[in-house]
């Protein structure tokens, strides 16, 4: 566990301490006090959280589940992955598929560059920054286990607790095919641990028709 984390219920919880003298501990501390600049907010088990604080808490969590023998360096990327991520909305691009690219393209470099920023601060080399970089880049999926386990933990999150809010009015097509996208960019073990999953009413049903399509 994370210094500064503590449970509660299923998710970590933040507790402030002075910073550590442990580089991975520091670049954790650091990430986190980034992200609780969110003026964006979420309601979470009575709490109220910075979005991204809470988005990292989780991405941790859901790792330390799929592998708890994750690297230090894979342990950064994850709670990393949306560092300060608000910075850079969604609507300064086009509402196209083409402006979605850009916007993911631009959102993998301005999270390497943040994350290889604290990093560089806590003391870490320039291979381990690197290597971070290259993770939060997600071109080495199928090839990389480390990347593709980073991108397990992010569908496993994105199903376990943002695709129920994010599903409520859409279409039930889109949604099938949102499952589909998702579904296919995971391993085999995700996808087990993917079934597994409690959604809320309809939501699960959902997941449910989009395997019975031919997803296995």
């Amino acid at each position: 566990m994370p210094a500064g984390d503590t449970m509660r219920g299923s998710l970590w919880s933040v507790e402030l301490h002075p910073m550590s003298s442990d580089p991975f501990k520091r670049v954790v501390q650091a990430i986190d006090a980034a992200n609780a600049q969110d003026p964006n907010r979420e309601d979470w088990q009575g709490t109220s959280y910075p979005k991204e604080l809470l988005y990292g808490l989780r991405m941790s969590e859901c790792l330390e589940r799929l592998c708890p023998t994750a690297s230090e360096l894979l342990r950064l990327a994850a709670r990393g992955q949306h560092i300060r991520r608000w910075e850079i909305p969604r609507s300064d691009y086009p509402a196209t598929r083409e402006g979605y690219l850009r916007w993911r393209t631009r959102l993998y470099g301005f999270h390497g560059d943040q994350l290889g920023l604290i990093m560089a601060g806590a003391g870490y080399d320039e291979d381990s920054i690197r290597r971070v970089k290259r993770l939060l880049s997600k071109r080495d999926l199928r090839s990389d286990p480390e990347s593709q386990a980073l991108e397990d933990t992010a569908c496993l999150v994105f199903l376990e607790y943002y695709f129920a809010p994010f599903a409520a009015g859409q279409d039930e097509s889109k949604l099938i095919d949102i499952v589909r996208k998702t579904w296919r960019k995971m391993s085999d073990v995700a996808r087990l641990r993917a079934v597994e999953l409690t959604l809320p009413g309809p939501f699960g049903a959902v997941v449910a028709k989009a395997l019975d399509a031919g997803m296995s």
